[in-house]
Parts: C-alpha cells; structure tokens; sequence
C-alpha cells in the first residue's frame, strides 16, 4: 500500500462517497475504486460494502480507517516539521568566475526575497566542485565546465567569453591597432595558463585547439589556480593570459590590462547550473535555481 491508496480511504469514508471523495482529491473516480481494491486484495479483507443504494464501512473497515489515519497523520507531521522548522540552508559549491564575479552580482537581489535562507558557500576548481556535487557534499554548484557525467544534470544559466589579456605596455599597444588582432603572433609571447581542472583553462584549451595550436607549442611560463595573480602577473609583464572576460573589466578600466579580442565563434563558454540527477531538490534550492536562470536571461 502506499499514501495515495491510503488518503484515498480516508476520504471515501469521510465523505461517505466515492465521488465527492474523487472531487476532493482532485483525481478521479475509477482511481478512487482502484486504490480501494488494491487495498482489499492486499489487506485480504472487504473495507467497504457498497450497492446500489447503500454503503456502508465494514468492521475491519473502520478498524483500518483509524491505522491509516494515524499512519497519515505521522506522515503528515513528518513532513511539516521537517520543511517547517529545519533552517533554510542552501550548501553552495562555486568555481572562481562564479565565485568572484556572478555571486556577489546576482545573490543580494535573492536574499531580499528569502531573508530566511542563508547559503554555506565552498570555492574550488570546476571538475573540485563537480565531484563533490557528484558525492552529495553541496545542494548544487556553479561551474565553468561540463563533463558526461551521467549522474549529474547540467543547466547552463550564463554565457561568458573568453579574452586574451597582454600588460598595458609596448609591444602591445602598437598590436592593439592591427585588424584583426594578431593572435597567432600573440600566442608567441611567454603564456600564463591556469591548472588542470579549471573550467577557464579547459576552455582556453578548446579555444586554442579550434586555432590549430597545441599547448605544448606555446612558452608557457607558469600554470596557477589563482584567476587574481595570474592578471597582476600579466600586468607585470611576466607573459599574456587567456582569460574570461567577466573578470578583467575593472583591470582595463584601471589600465593595468589590454584586451584582444578572440572570434566569436571560438571564444564563448558556458555556465552551468548542477545537481544530482533525479534527486528532489528543496523548494529554497530550486527556487533560487530558477533566480539565477532568470537573471542572467
């Protein structure tokens, strides 16, 4: 037996009526008659005698209506204490764009809505975040990379692109005024590259293999995880970056950076939303899943 079957006794014999029990429940009347004979088959027992102008509950009928009342009740109270006094707590694993950059842009709006939900923020690499959401440890997490893992969903929810970055110095300004940008010249210069794992390194991975040019041809002159030191960095002049846009905005403006654009049709990446596949998220969680998506519409 299961909760369907049984709130749909209790309601026939509340109303005394198969149909007005059918109506209140919002399903329909055969259903009501199934779940009643499934009951009956597996109870081995007549719950119900009904003719047609009588109807009446049997004695173990009654006997039954007061278990899966109880039963019911329980479960109801479950429930309601579980969802009602149980903190709103979203476990939020990011990676460093969305850490950085599209949190403190997007979340305060949310909060002024959900004042009663608070968030348990951990920061770490893409494919970091994706095992951990993988192993149940956050709600979901926003990460710049997707993989073919089976038991994840994946929803993008932001398009980003990608740049090339040099510091603000010769011989670069004088690149800056060639059309189109001298990529392939660039990509001479010595490369900061992130680490393995990044979700920005795997897409200026894609980018480069999409220009014909492997990793092991560049003069890479440092790998880092840290988005924040690879651009003073490159604004020291220790080599050029390629990096996501969302995050030197501030740097051009101070004209500490500049900037080459890549072509469009190599240069965008996604983010994307992710939980375990299948699982039920909270209401909180999915409403601000659907936030998130909403904003950056």
């Amino acid at each position: 037996m299961d909760f369907k079957q049984l709130r749909s006794y209790a309601a026939v014999v509340k109303y005394k009526s198969f149909t007005v029990a059918a109506e209140k429940l919002g399903i329909s009347q055969p259903t009501i008659s199934t779940h009643i004979r499934l009951l009956e088959e597996e109870l081995d027992s007549q719950l119900v005698t009904r003719t047609a102008k009588n109807f009446e509950i049997t004695p173990r009928g009654w006997e039954f209506y007061e278990c899966a009342q109880n039963i019911l009740k329980l479960r109801d109270d479950l429930v309601t204490g579980w969802n009602g006094n149980e903190p709103k707590v979203i476990r939020l694993g990011v990676s460093t764009i969305p850490s950085a950059y599209i949190l403190p842009e997007a979340l305060p709006g949310f909060e002024k809505q959900h004042e009663d939900v608070c968030f348990e923020i951990s920061q770490g690499d893409s494919q970091d975040i994706i095992d951990a959401v993988q192993k149940g440890s956050y709600d979901i997490g926003l990460v710049g990379m997707k993989t073919q893992d089976d038991s994840l969903e994946f929803r993008q929810f932001y398009q980003d692109h990608m740049a090339l970055i040099t510091p603000a110095a010769e011989p670069y300004l004088s690149m800056q005024s060639q059309e189109p940008a001298p990529l392939k010249e660039l990509l001479k210069k010595p490369v900061i590259l992130r680490e393995q794992g990044s979700g920005s390194g795997e897409s200026a991975k894609l980018f480069l293999e999409r220009m014909g040019i492997s990793q092991e041809d560049l003069s890479v002159t440092a790998r880092m995880n840290d988005q924040e030191s690879i651009k003073n960095l490159v604004a020291g002049g220790l080599g050029i970056s390629i990096i996501s846009e969302k995050a030197i905005q501030s740097d051009l403006d101070a004209g500490r950076l500049l900037k080459f654009e890549l072509p469009g049709e190599l240069s965008g990446r996604q983010f994307y939303i992710i939980h375990q596949k299948g699982c039920i998220l909270k209401s909180y969680v999915e409403e601000f899943v659907n936030y998130l998506s909403q904003y950056y519409q």
